[in-house]
């Protein structure tokens, strides 16, 4: 359907109504988030912050802003962005994401000047550098979103993401405590993730369990499964079994010394560039190779694939058992990768973010990850904010699952799985 215009020289301008619905919903959002930013400058008393970007030292304390000013410049962009929307001057494509990625930077600055701004009596808090935190906290859903991208792309849908996390965690515990290991406990992790993901595939294209149920169904596996074998575990035997040794960072020279990202993103451990490996292949993997074209065609129509000589089942089953490794990694981060030691629902409900992520992204491991980085980032945000009593706390603990669910009802739209994600395919 579209809508005609009409010009003075007699030219018919005709519009696709999807591409009006685009613009009135870019006006609105942009309206919503200015009105947002002049509040923001107009309850800013005292509007001086402090800010940190990089390491606390001795001679870095941080430095001092107008918070006020910085809401009055994101408004003025907000306003700009929005006036070229109503004028529909914002096309589809690159423009569109600059247009996304400038609004929200500015929203971003007017939130976090009005958010520190007026500490009289609440102490001197000072802005910190996100990215450490998001990059820390966004690594295990990357992985658990590559194993959905694997997965679903390939026509088999992982509700289990949970249950491989829990079951990876425990076994990266009980690998790395035996082995005095960090990095036998990665390889405790992938193995526990492949054995879920083995058995997510065996109940699903064996014995065609449907496959949501079989998720949940592995979820509760997983919990009781974990906590059973935890409570096994004699308090003499605690540090060989659970009490892992933690990965270290490993700082890359040169890399690690730029500005503001260098620490956060080259000051890592391996697990976190395992991560940065780990998306770059799946990415060629899926839409670079002749083993991807066979994933992503079984997954969209696995008939069509069959008449061409692709043996369905098989390329499932790779799919499906390669992205437990990558389960497997993100449920290591649990133990290994931070808190050293394995405790009942150690994920504490990661996994079902990480499908979220997969969703948002639109089963693409690029943007599924960073959907994730998304996510990390609204959780580290909702730590620093939760020492300022600006917004109370219930809503701040809450704010990473209503993000979620704004992110990917509100924002994403209508998206499509692959056509025969969930199917089991039976040979004719």
């Amino acid at each position: 359907m579209s809508t005609a215009v009409i010009s003075q020289d007699d030219i018919v301008d005709v519009r696709d109504r999807a591409d009006v619905r685009r613009q009135i919903k870019l006006v609105v959002v942009f309206a919503i988030i200015a009105a947002l930013l002049l509040w923001f400058a107009l309850d800013i008393n005292d509007p001086t912050i402090k800010y940190l970007l990089g390491a606390r030292t001795k001679d870095n304390t941080g430095s001092e802003i107008n918070g006020q000013n910085v809401a009055w410049g994101g408004l003025v962009v907000v306003l700009v962005w929005m006036v070229l929307a109503a004028l529909n001057k914002i096309p589809r494509g690159v423009w569109g994401v600059v247009a996304g990625i400038t609004v929200g930077i500015a929203f971003f600055g007017g939130f976090i000047a009005w958010q520190y701004a007026d500490q009289t009596g609440a102490g001197n808090f000072v802005f910190a550098n996100p990215m450490p935190g998001t990059i820390k906290l966004a690594t295990p859903l990357i992985f658990g979103a590559l194993a959905g991208c694997m997965c679903e792309r390939a026509g088999v849908i992982n509700i289990a993401i949970e249950g491989q996390f829990l079951t990876a965690a425990f076994f990266a515990s009980v690998f790395s405590s035996a082995f005095f290991s960090a990095e036998m406990g990665l390889v405790g992790g992938i193995l526990a993730g492949v054995g879920m993901a083995a058995l997510l595939a065996v109940f699903a294209m064996r014995y065609h369990v449907n496959q949501v149920v079989l998720g949940v169904v592995l979820i509760a596996l997983a919990t009781g499964l974990t906590s059973f074998l935890l409570s096994q575990i004699p308090n003499d035997l605690k540090e060989y079994l659970n009490e892992p040794l933690i990965l270290a960072p490993i700082e890359i020279p040169g890399l690690s010394s730029i500005p503001i990202v260098g620490p956060a993103l080259f000051n890592q451990t391996l697990l976190v560039y395992l991560m940065y490996i780990s998306v770059g292949l799946v990415s060629f993997l899926l839409f670079q190779t002749r083993w991807g074209l066979r994933v992503r065609s079984v997954g969209e129509h696995p008939k069509a694939a069959d008449t061409v000589g692709i043996r369905v089942n098989r390329i499932r089953w790779q799919a499906v058992l390669f992205g437990g490794v990558f389960a497997g990694l993100g449920g290591a981060y649990f133990t290994v990768g931070s808190t050293g030691s394995f405790d009942n629902n150690a994920s504490a409900g990661n996994g079902f973010i990480a499908l979220a992520a997969v969703i948002m992204g639109r089963w693409h491991p690029v943007y599924a990850s960073l959907s994730a980085l998304f996510f990390g980032f609204v959780w580290t945000l909702q730590t620093q904010l939760s020492f300022l009593g600006k917004i109370p706390p219930e809503l701040l603990r809450a704010s990473p699952y209503l993000a979620t669910i704004i992110a990917v009802a509100g924002f994403v739209g209508r998206v499509r799985p692959p056509a025969a994600d969930g199917e089991p395919y039976v040979k004719s």
